[in-house]
Order: C-alpha cells, then sequence, then structure tokens
C-alpha cells in the first residue's frame, strides 16, 4: 500500500499549494537531522517528510499519486500515472527551495552534508521490467504471470557474505561505524560530510572468510515468479509496484521494489484515448447518400449505428459508454465514417454513374456549389460545367 503523504505532512488532501509549503517547513524544521545527530527516528522521519513534499509539492506527480491513492498498486503513464513514489530519495540539498533556509543556518558548521547521513544500512535496488499486453487484455483487466532474475539474501550467510555469518572483524578505517567524516571549507565556514566507508561498503565489517554458497558477495541470483492481476484500463508506461520483489539489500536493508511497465500493443481496429476509443468506419457511397444501419465493432461484441441520409467522409459519431470501463469510469466510443468510392467499375456502372451525376443538380452538394461559386467570382470559370 502506498504511504499517505498527506498524513506524512498532516494536510487535508484537498490542501492548496501554500498549505503543503507551510506544513513541510514545520516539519523539515522540527526534524531536521542536524537538529537530531544521532537519532534514526528523527532521520527517518525527516526522510519521510522530504519524500511527501517531493510529490504533493509538484502537480503532476500529485495527481499521478491521488490516482494510485484509490488505486493501491496501479500506476499509469495512460491514467495519469501512478505508483512508484516511494522508490527515490531527495536530498536535503534538494528541498525545491527549501535548502536555501537550512543552508545558511546548519552549511556552515553543522557537522553533516546536505545529502543526508550515511548509513550502514542501504535498501536493495529497484528492479524495472517491461511486459507487453495485448490491447484487449490492457482495456479488459487480465492476470499475467511473469519470470524474472533478482538477487536474493543468501540462505548460509544472511547476506554478511562471510562464512557462517561470523567470519568478518571490524573495519580498521571507519572502525566499525560504516561512514568517514570528510572536512571542508576554510577555519570560519567548515563542513563536516558523512559518506559511506569505500574500505567495507558502509557494512563497518571486513570478511575474513567468504561463504562458500555466495561467494562473498551476500546473495544468491535466482528466478522468480509472480502473477499480477492488471485492471481494466492500463495503457502504454503505465505500472504496477510490487513492493519486496526487487533486489536483495547486501547490507541488511529493505529490499528494492519491482516495478512492471507495460507496453501495450496496437489494435488493428481501436486506438484510444485514455478510456475512449476511436475506429474508423467505411462506409459505400451509397449508404452515405441514402442512410442505413451498420454494424460497428466494441470491446466485447457489435452494435447498430444508423447513418442518416447525406452524411459526409469524416462525420464522428458519439456512442456513449462504449469505451473502456475501469473503476475511474467509462469510456465512449467515437466513430469516423470514411466514405469510399469504387475503384473498379465496369463500362456499363461508370455509365450508370454518369447518367445518374447528370440529373443530380448542382445545388443539392453544399460544398461544390460553395466551392463553384467562389471560383466564378474570382475567374469567370465554372469548374464542374458539364459537357
Amino acid at each position: 500500500m502506498a504511504k499517505n503523504y498527506y498524513e506524512i505532512l498532516g494536510v487535508d488532501k484537498k490542501a492548496s499549494q501554500d498549505d503543503i509549503k507551510s506544513a513541510y517547513r514545520k516539519l523539515a524544521r522540527q526534524y531536521h537531522p542536524d537538529l537530531h545527530p544521532n537519532d534514526e527516528e528523527c532521520a527517518k522521519k525527516f526522510k519521510e517528510i522530504n519524500e511527501a513534499n517531493e510529490v504533493l509539492s509538484d502537480p503532476q506527480k500529485r495527481q499521478q499519486y491521488d490516482m494510485e491513492l484509490e488505486n493501491p498498486g496501479m500506476g499509469s503513464g495512460g491514467f495519469g500515472g501512478f505508483g512508484g513514489f516511494g522508490s527515490g530519495s531527495q536530498s536535503a540539498g534538494g528541498f525545491g527551495g527549501f535548502g536555501d533556509i537550512f543552508g545558511d543556518i546548519f552549511g556552515a558548521f553543522s557537522g553533516s552534508d546536505r545529502g543526508g547521513r550515511a548509513t550502514a544500512k542501504t535498501d536493495g535496488e529497484d528492479i524495472n521490467l517491461e511486459v507487453e499486453l495485448s490491447f484487449l487484455d490492457a482495456a479488459k483487466g487480465c492476470t499475467k504471470t511473469i519470470t524474472y532474475n533478482r538477487k536474493e539474501p543468501c540462505p548460509d550467510c544472511r547476506s554478511t557474505g562471510a562464512k557462517n555469518g561470523t567470519s568478518y572483524k571490524q573495519c580498521e578505517k571507519c572502525h566499525g561505524t560504516g561512514t568517514i567524516q570528510y572536512v571542508s571549507g576554510n577555519s570560519i565556514f567548515r563542513s563536516v560530510q558523512q559518506r559511506a566507508c569505500d574500505a567495507c561498503g558502509g557494512t563497518g565489517k571486513i570478511i575474513i572468510e567468504k561463504c562458500p554458497t555466495c561467494g562473498g558477495k551476500g546473495y544468491q541470483r535466482k528466478a522468480t515468479t509472480i502473477t499480477l492481476n492488471i485492471p481494466a484500463g492500463a495503457d502504454t508506461n503505465s505500472y504496477i509496484t510490487k513492493k519486496g520483489y526487487g533486489e536483495a539489500s547486501t547490507t541488511g536493508g529493505e529490499p528494492g521494489d519491482l516495478i512492471v511497465v507495460f507496453k501495450v500493443q496496437p489494435h488493428k481496429l481501436f486506438k484510444r484515448n485514455k478510456f475512449d476509443l476511436y475506429v474508423d468506419l467505411p462506409i459505400s457511397y451509397a449508404t452515405a447518400a441514402l442512410g442505413g444501419k451498420v454494424k460497428v465493432p466494441t470491446l466485447d461484441s457489435t452494435v447498430t449505428l444508423d447513418i442518416p441520409d447525406g452524411t459526409q467522409s469524416g462525420k464522428v459519431f458519439q456512442i456513449r459508454g462504449k469505451g473502456i470501463t475501469s473503476r475511474y469510469g467509462t469510456g465512449n466510443l467515437f466513430v469516423t465514417v470514411t466514405v469510399e468510392v469504387p475503384t473498379k467499375l465496369t463500362k456499363a456502372e461508370k455509365q450508370r454513374l454518369m447518367d445518374f451525376d447528370s440529373d443530380i443538380e448542382l445545388k443539392q452538394y453544399d460544398k461544390m456549389k460553395k466551392y463553384d461559386d467562389a471560383i466564378q467570382s474570382l475567374y469567370g470559370d465554372k469548374p464542374y460545367e458539364k459537357k
């Protein structure tokens, strides 16, 4: 289930951008790590606050997040995009206009950089997979089983990479803290920054004897099979996030997420725009002139469309409620008429058509009549003069 960023910032779902900005500033001041140097809970809270602001302060991301909140686990480009907001973290230096508040207060003498404090535990990486869906499966919803490879914790060393999980010693470079401090600046304006120790990778430990099962990696790469329940209305670049199905962490952190991005194949009849469907309907010259009934395809069957007499090529008919149905509503079906002119006529058929055309007065063709009048007014010629 997605984090509730509104609850994290303590604002209503209908809060304005000013309300969100004000709540963020207040909480960021309260929980900033520089005010709580060794408090992991405050650091975690500060990260959540920053993450919530990153999404809610951006109108487009906020709209996508609101849709995910109503439809947990489902993301979408076609839907406006959902899910995956918690997968990234933003450094304090990227506050979106808030870094200036702490820059003057903490930047000169704080003892930590704006990027946040280094930690011995890092979460596993996310895995991004692209999955193709047929047009109808995406529109109507489906169940899809996929298999992919990912890092899983080594069962023998429990992700330590050491034989039996015990064959390691304290890192001499960081003295077991997992972090190294770097001092920059001059004697007046000095900044002390923390980074993960490069000697032990932030674990604070050096392996003496590697685990024979994983070769000291702390993980094994295995095939994983999962089943996805894809709701109706999925579109290209929409996605589903499966929490904890990404790469395993090798430092004791949480596993990453699996992000499945959809690519919808084109259909031979339909095109779509979000939940609306579009189809081209070719009709004969006679049907266009005299009117008639024509079968039109929908996602499930066909419906009868009444073509009125005198229908012109390019005319669009709307059939309500025959688009894609999802939990967000149902779209419509738009039918664009194309009058098709026959290309292979016999000599007798051509003569009958010429006889028919000669009996029709120009005034019965609205567009041709206007064109004829315009040409005559400009040049005095009759473009449709019959010989």
